[in-house]
């Protein structure tokens, strides 16, 4: 009878000590995914949401574990009230404690947007429109209900995003990765502007911003960024005009075909530099940190003309004549 007893005593102990190293052992093992080829899943899990809430929310969306179990989970490991809402991607190695640690550390799905250095504001919104990692939020709108959304009523969007690689959660809005390029440069143009040369001509840190667009399309090769920024506030300190080529093609947009012609040069709009003086109304691209610093803090030269070399870098010249040579030389020698 005694045997019995202590047989039937230790049943239980034995169950629940199977129990504890079953218990054990899953949650080192990964969790299997609905989805066929094992790809990540994308779980997005909402603000607010209970313990059960979550578990039933990733049993949905495809992890093939029983909600109560996972439900079980998180609350024996005393952190149900620690999961953070967001997006989350599961990869198909994520076992039960991997992914409450992810949860509880609020570890987010995170996608990269690039915006290139020279990109006009049409290649700004076909590379956000055109990510699939982004809720498009900006779809059919303006470019002023685009401003205005993202905090910049009434302001032109040209220029006024910095060029860098955005990291953002993934399903994030797309205007998210405008107002942060739109913080970015407003943060940038602000730095350049308190290290501005005091002969600089230029007046407002809007026209920082337009010549160092200017800057940017003008070249490509760091060490002559300065030296062009040279030249143009040079001829502004002089009152002559730019004659900024890019200025005039900007200003042409969606009917430049490649091809600057001289009826181009000669036809007048707000962009064109050769027919009016001063700066254009407004940027003509995104510059970058190099053109911004070199828009307010160009070289000290006499340089009023610049011509390529065919190599990537420019001939600088003080006069008219010295300029007509380097043209001979390396235009129409070509």
């Amino acid at each position: 009878m005694i045997r019995l007893l202590k047989l039937l005593l230790l049943v239980p102990l034995l169950a629940g000590m199977l129990a504890a190293v079953g218990g054990l052992w899953w949650l080192q093992q990964p969790l299997p995914l609905a989805a066929s080829e094992q790809k990540p899943l994308l779980v997005t899990i909402a603000p607010g949401s209970s313990a059960q809430t979550v578990a039933d929310t990733l049993t949905s969306a495809g992890v093939n574990a029983p909600s109560a179990l996972l439900y079980a989970w998180f609350r024996f490991s005393g952190q149900a009230r620690d999961i953070k809402a967001g997006t989350y991607e599961i990869a198909p190695d994520t076992t039960p404690r991997t992914l409450l640690s992810k949860l509880v550390r609020g570890e987010q799905a995170l996608r990269s947007v690039t915006l290139l250095e020279g990109w006009n504001i049409r290649q700004v919104l076909q590379a956000v429109r055109s990510s699939p990692d982004l809720t498009q939020d900006i779809e059919g709108m303006s470019h002023n209900d685009i401003m205005a959304l993202i905090g910049y009523p009434g302001r032109h969007p040209e220029g006024r995003f910095f060029p860098d690689t955005y990291r953002v959660v993934t399903r994030a809005p797309a205007s998210s990765v405008l107002k942060q390029a739109a913080q970015a440069m407003e943060q940038r143009l602000t730095q350049v502007w308190e290290q501005r040369d005091g002969a600089s001509p230029l007046r407002t840190p809007d026209e920082a911003l337009i010549l160092a667009s200017i800057v940017e399309k003008e070249t490509g090769l760091e060490s002559d960024r300065r030296r062009v920024a040279s030249v143009f506030s040079n001829r502004l300190r002089i009152g002559m005009r730019l004659q900024t080529d890019p200025a005039v093609i900007y200003g042409l947009g969606e009917r430049f075909d490649g091809n600057l012609r001289r009826v181009d040069l000669e036809s007048d709009t707000r962009y064109n530099t050769y027919t009016r003086a001063g700066l254009p109304p407004t940027p003509i691209a995104m510059p970058g940190m190099a053109s911004l610093l070199a828009a307010v803090r160009p070289v000290e030269s006499n340089a009023i003309y610049f011509v390529s070399r065919g190599d990537g870098s420019s001939q600088f010249s003080a006069t008219l004549e010295e300029h007509n040579a380097a043209v001979q030389r390396y235009i129409l020698r070509r």
